[in-house]
């Protein structure tokens, strides 16, 4: 991952590859007298970089077609004297703030990834983005690193493509970040940079884990990842295999992973404070790979389908994160891992498997198959009484037809707690909604042969999905479902600090969430 310091040099002076700057919308017209055009407003770190345009360089970038519009890059030599840097790049912030009013964080942290990624293949960067405070300080670090990502695990060496005449990857992540106006002797400042780091690199964690094919990552092979994470990071590690999955009734993990080769694992990693109050549980469904099992998906929607163990990555690398923070709360991360393949030993439609809880479900649907694994999961870590209860899981299409590609839904059965995950989804800057659990959408779940049917009514999936997994939470433990199917994959372009593919979504969160756990409980 890229190198990150603060640096008390000036925009004009650092020695680097390029220097980054700060542009808004204005709101009126600019000076070139563009009609019905808007102003190009320099935010503050750009002083420096201005003086050596002779302060002309708003009125530049605006010739150059600049607009300020949010993670627009606009990259123009530097002047021949004035700044060290051979390179500046313009990345716009939105609407300019009022008097009042400073840069919000999200807008930061999406611009200098948008700058970052930009910058791809140079050494390093010198930022000069607004830095109000630490807040911005954390907001611009984490931004720069969480855009300053690539996966290059399986790519060829020494390709004509990405590496340039003086032999340098141009697909090789920007270097080292320098954080121009942040001050390395202020507590506040080296905090959140040194939380920014950790956070990113979990991030990282997650996003290499999603886009690693499923060759390369089946169960046994994520729980061994975890194995190495949790001894480097004084974790306690706990993997039952097939053997102990059949010997303690966890029907649901293996009814899904019965139809693969590669056996089901379910991990339970911990990290605890001596201080800590409260005790949160974690749990991510880990589909290594799924093709629907005999419910095959139709061609067109298998291609993707190593990212379905997105969630526990996701609640992997919050574990490791609270671990390295040291965050004053229990904390337990349950990977429910399974492969769901179509085979002679695989679950059918109409199949009925016994749950770790005991109760019974009618299979209707193969590929409706997080759900069992994630029950069997959310059973297990409810035996330990924590006083809070969060899932992770890719688990519905009809939460992408509800909320779109970029926000997950929270269900919970207890409002505040649902409002207290929401919030901090927003404090980490990704986007959520809360939805609801109707609950006359149980009763299309019954079955005539078993306690209830893994699917129901069509309308309202995502939702259904919600309150079957409410079935297999203790009545007296808050709990909230988060459906990443959305955000956890991005099959379009990267924008912003989002690459195309793995996103690593929800790890922000769920760090966030332990962070005010930590800080004042639960209420």
């Amino acid at each position: 991952m890229s190198a990150l310091t603060l640096s008390t040099s000036s925009a004009a002076t650092l020695r680097a590859d390029a220097v980054v700057i700060g542009i808004a919308k204005g709101g009126a017209a600019g000076k070139a007298g563009r009609a019905g055009g808007s102003a190009v407003v320099l935010a503050p770190g750009a002083e420096a970089v201005d003086k050596a345009y002779g302060g002309k360089l708003a009125a530049t970038l605006e010739t150059l077609g600049a607009g300020g519009g949010e993670c627009e890059v606009t990259k123009l030599p530097a002047p021949a004297s004035g700044v060290k840097a051979p390179l500046v790049l313009a990345v716009g912030l939105g609407d300019a703030p009022g008097k009042q009013e400073t840069y919000g964080t999200e807008a930061l942290r999406r611009a200098a990834g948008a700058a970052a990624r930009a910058l791809a293949g140079s050494r390093k960067a010198g930022f000069a983005l607004p830095l109000e405070d630490a807040e911005a300080v954390a907001a611009v670090a984490e931004g720069a690193l969480l855009g300053a990502y690539s996966f290059t695990a399986y790519r060829g060496k020494g390709s004509a493509s990405e590496n340039g005449r003086d032999g340098k990857d141009a697909s090789a992540p920007l270097a080292e970040v320098a954080l121009l106006g942040g001050k390395p002797r202020d507590k506040a400042h080296k905090a959140a940079v040194d939380r920014a780091l950790v956070v990113a690199e979990e991030v990282h964690r997650a996003r290499d884990l999603i886009n690693t094919p499923a060759n390369g990552l089946d169960p046994k092979a994520f729980a061994a990842e975890a194995r190495a994470a949790a001894k480097a990071h004084g974790l306690t590690f706990e993997v039952l295999d097939e053997k102990a999955l059949a010997k303690g009734g966890y029907g649901g993990i293996l009814g899904v992973g019965n139809g693969s080769a590669q056996p089901p694992r379910l991990v339970r990693i911990g990290w605890s404070h001596p201080k800590a109050k409260t005790s949160l549980a974690l749990v991510g469904k880990g589909i290594t790979y799924d093709s629907g099992g005999i419910s095959l998906k139709p061609a067109g929607h298998n291609e993707t389908m190593k990212c379905d163990m997105s969630g526990a990555a996701a609640v992997f690398g919050a574990v490791v994160a609270a671990a390295r923070l040291g965050l004053r709360a229990n904390v337990t991360g349950w990977l429910a891992l399974a492969e769901n393949m179509p085979s002679g030993s695989a679950t059918r439609p109409g199949d009925v498997l016994t749950m770790y809880s005991g109760k019974t479900v009618e299979v209707l649907n193969t590929d409706a198959e997080g759900r069992l694994v994630m029950a069997d999961a959310l059973t297990r870590a409810g035996e330990e009484r924590p006083d809070a209860i969060v899932d992770v899981a890719t688990l519905t299409g009809a939460m992408v037809l509800a909320l779109g590609n970029r926000t997950f839904g929270i269900m919970a059965n207890d409002d505040g707690f649902r409002s207290t995950v929401h919030e901090s989804a927003e404090e980490a800057g990704e986007a959520a909604w809360p939805m609801p659990m109707p609950g006359y959408l149980r009763k299309s779940m019954d079955s005539p042969v078993a306690d209830l049917a893994n699917i129901g009514e069509r309308m309202g999936g995502g939702l259904l999905a919600g309150v079957f997994l409410k079935e297999f939470v203790p009545e007296d433990t808050r709990w909230a479902h988060l459906d990443i199917a959305g955000p956890a994959f991005n099959e379009s372009g990267p924008f912003g600090y989002t690459p195309k593919g793995g996103t690593g979504s929800a790890v922000r969160t769920l760090v966030r969430l332990v962070e005010r756990t930590a800080e004042s409980g639960l209420d």
